[in-house]
């Protein structure tokens, strides 16, 4: 039975399309066939292709025959917030397509990551914000954070967002945005001790090897996805 999981990060910029490319490397190291998915996608080049939409179908099996609509339900011109450029192009991100989208993808792949906008909390729309989308999926979390000076408030302002919405947090990654965080180690150990969830790996600053390599360090995606163990406030 397919697996899926909803990403999402502590703010945006933490490298959440990297981190999600690296956990579909790490899903095909193990043999399994992994579909990233870009829910909303926000800012396009020439060709009007997104940047991380095109990053997360590199990193997907590439035996995988999916739609555009289903590797990305919405996608807009400006790089602006998700709510503001879908009423810009007169559009509503309705989250039954998105759930749709996941659901087809799961058909085919044995796992699925789906990527949220921006932070746990950006709007949507009228249907809701990211969170509310989160639920409506019913998706297991996978969070993101970006290791810089702030990221000790942020993160556990997430976490517990999602913990008190009742979402299972299947775990974290302490992605390094930056070269030379002060105090890494000990924000590091912080945020393991407070996160009640497991981390899943950390990803080095500027790693040679790029997502594969960074992926060979994330230690959560193996045979244990078949019954991933995922966190509902320490219970």
């Amino acid at each position: 039975m397919a697996k899926a999981f909803f990403i999402t990060g502590t703010d945006t910029e933490v490298g959440k399309t990297y981190a999600t490319c690296a956990l579909l490397h790490r899903i095909r190291q193990a043999g399994l066939t992994a579909a990233g998915l870009k829910a909303v996608a926000a800012g396009v080049d020439a060709d009007g292709k997104n940047e991380d939409v095109e990053a997360l179908r590199a990193a997907s099996s590439p035996e995988l025959t999916l739609p555009e609509r289903i590797r990305n339900p919405y996608r807009f011109a400006p790089a602006i917030a998700p709510h503001i450029a879908a009423q810009e192009a007169g559009v509503k991100i309705e989250f039954a397509v998105i759930k749709t989208a996941a659901q087809q993808a799961m058909q085919q792949a044995d796992v699925v990551l789906l990527e949220g906008a921006g932070g746990f909390r950006i709007p949507l729309g009228t249907d809701g914000d990211s969170a509310d989308l989160a639920q409506k999926l019913g998706l297991p979390v996978i969070l993101v954070v970006g290791m810089r000076l702030g990221c000790l408030n942020h993160a556990l302002l997430t976490a517990e967002a999602i913990l008190a919405r009742q979402i299972p947090l299947a775990g974290w990654i302490a992605n390094s945005i930056l070269p030379d965080m002060p105090f890494y180690a000990e924000n590091l150990a912080t945020l393991k001790t407070l996160i009640p969830a497991p981390l899943l790996g950390v990803i080095p600053h500027a790693l040679p090897g790029g997502v594969e390599e960074a992926a060979r360090g994330l230690a959560f995606f193996g045979s244990e996805i078949r019954n991933p163990e995922c966190n509902r406030g320490g219970s």
